[in-house]
């Protein structure tokens, strides 16, 4: 069938979203990269731009792992080792040994129990979040918080639910109180590191909250933590939010795909949890695992962390952060107070925002424009995301052609 009648409701939408300055538009393609040295961290080609070299400002590789030779050693080891492809869903049989020796040095990198892996830490939430919601649940929310929290939310289809302030603990504590002889269970539900600010939520003090109200729920208060833009690049040994405010969540959610620098998502928690997960997260039951040689790779990751090169590796992490978001406040530009290297710069206007990042891929930088409805109307931004790789040469010349364009665009 030609579609004709949808097609046109379609385009409509998609016009829509190009006049509001939402649209994403053509994706661009990395058709090649050249490795980091010593100067200048890695650069990548795109299809389109001939030999126009890009420096990446937008990538969640903060660990810079991404041309490490023994972590893509380790990956070519095992995939030579057990194929390509598990072949599998867990259950099945693609469960493989790399894949419980991953979970194993997870959970004691997290001091836990157990872990479990996901294909990706978006449908560990989904799958997490569902499995533990009932009719008798209440769900409790940062209103920052990811997008993979918001949509699971809405397939739990819990009893009751809740949006507390970004990082309002007296409203968090009153939302609790509200649902008292309501509900047998809550669940509480926040991002450690929020991924468009980089600011992070006090997980000790929710910890505390939660403390404070359990006994008035039959089933527990349970805290569930996405530290997806936290594990491995925040904290002095890489263990994320918990680490920087010593708290700890009943359930730690985890990406292997940022920091870490490969794909794939986990879960952490005590034993009976993760076995009762197994057996019931559909997200987890019906979808394969990453590869053997990811999860390879994933290990060997952790390895080089958990040594003193990772140490160093996370200091000159923190430092170049610093270096870069100390710049852009010095050249007058706003930004959220934090260490993490997710470094946002505030332009508060749609069509600002795409100006500047259509001038900043002119001069070779390539950076993402965050827009409603990501972020709320008003608080349009760029997201820099400063990888380990990166070297004081980048982040001066990022800041050259930022000091350069509010000149004369915004001074002028």
């Amino acid at each position: 069938m030609p579609l004709t009648k949808i097609k046109n409701v379609l385009q409509e939408e998609l016009e829509n979203l190009k006049s509001e300055e939402r649209a994403k538009g053509k994706e661009l393609i990395v058709v090649d990269a050249k490795k980091p040295d010593a100067t200048r961290g890695a650069r990548f080609l795109l299809k389109g731009y001939g030999n126009k070299e890009f420096i990446r400002m937008n990538s969640n590789s903060y660990l810079g792992m991404q041309f490490n030779e023994e972590v893509i050693k380790a990956e070519e080891e095992a995939a030579k080792k057990f194929g390509v492809g598990p072949g599998a869903v867990r259950f099945i049989s693609g469960t493989y040994e790399p894949h419980r020796n991953l979970e194993k040095k997870l959970a004691n990198f997290h001091n836990r129990e157990d872990a479990m892996i996901f294909s990706s830490a978006y449908m560990t939430v989904v799958g997490i979040i569902s499995s533990l919601t009932t009719p008798e649940t209440a769900i409790i929310s940062d209103e920052l918080n990811h997008n993979c929290i918001i949509n699971a939310i809405r397939l739990s289809k819990p009893k009751e639910r809740y949006v507390y302030k970004h990082l309002d603990y007296e409203d968090l504590e009153n939302s609790i109180k509200s649902f008292i002889n309501k509900t047998k269970r809550i669940i509480i539900v926040t991002d450690g590191v929020f991924s468009m600010r980089g600011d992070y939520a006090d997980l000790n003090k929710i910890q505390q909250i939660a403390q404070k109200f359990d006994e008035h729920f039959e089933e527990n208060i349970i805290t569930i933590v996405d530290d997806s833009h936290g594990v491995g690049a925040y904290g002095p040994t890489g263990r994320g939010t918990e680490e920087v405010t010593n708290g700890k969540a009943d359930l730690l959610i985890g990406t292997m795909g940022k920091a870490y620098g490969v794909n794939g998502g986990y879960v952490v928690s005590n034993e009976v949890i993760t076995t009762y997960l197994r057996e019931k997260t559909i997200t987890y039951i019906y979808s394969n695992p990453i590869t053997s040689s990811e999860a390879a790779s994933v290990l060997k990751v952790l390895e080089i962390l958990d040594s003193n090169n990772g140490i160093r590796i996370i200091e000159h992490l923190e430092k170049i952060a610093k270096k870069f978001r100390d710049g852009i406040v010095k050249l007058g530009y706003e930004t959220v107070e934090s260490r993490h290297p997710i470094v946002p710069l505030l332009v508060k206007d749609a069509s600002k925002t795409k100006e500047l990042v259509n001038h900043l891929l002119n001069n070779g930088i390539l950076a993402t424009g965050i827009n409603y409805p990501v972020v709320p109307k008003g608080s349009e931004s760029i997201r820099f995301q400063i990888n380990a790789d990166h070297t004081s040469f980048d982040i001066d010349y990022v800041l050259n052609v930022l000091e350069k364009y509010k000149k004369e665009k915004w001074d002028s």
